[in-house]
């Protein structure tokens, strides 16, 4: 009777929630932790110009020719809508769920921010609701640049 009823549960869904406190008692005693190894682990992060060059670069490979200012376009996405998906509060309280909720509310997010740009940027709202594949690039950029 209970086969398949963990594969029918969306476990994406669930929140874990703390179910006890446990309080860590340490020895009151002088310690020493040891140095973290200088060449291991982690990686270097990519300046923020590299990063802006090679969306530059992605954008004119992909959308070049449906933008007569692509600079301007790619710019759009860094310091105007970027800035303002990631201030937005519900995606800000989605990216501390999953990532799926994550993901839904970035969606709701970038149409929140991008459709007074119906009245400012006529061209861009237009290619993103209407060019699935230009969706997807801005979707993608968005999600990079606010750290997902």
């Amino acid at each position: 009777m209970a086969k398949g009823i963990l594969e029918s549960i969306d476990m994406d869904s669930y929140r874990v929630e703390k179910k006890a406190a446990m309080k860590l008692l340490l020895p009151d005693a002088n310690a020493e932790i040891e140095p973290l190894p200088a060449g291991g682990g982690g990686r270097k992060p990519e300046p923020e110009l590299d990063r802006l060059s090679n969306i530059l670069k992605t954008f004119n490979e992909q959308f070049g020719t449906l933008f007569t200012d692509a600079d301007r376009v790619t710019k759009r996405i860094k310091d105007d809508i970027a800035p303002k998906v990631a201030a937005d509060p519900a995606y800000q309280n989605a990216k501390q769920n999953t990532p799926n909720a994550a993901r839904i509310e970035l969606d709701a997010a970038l149409m929140r921010v991008i459709g007074p740009l119906l009245k400012d940027d006529t061209e861009f709202y237009k290619q993103f609701v209407q060019n699935e594949s230009f969706k997807r690039f801005v979707t993608d950029m968005v999600l990079q640049i606010t750290g997902n």
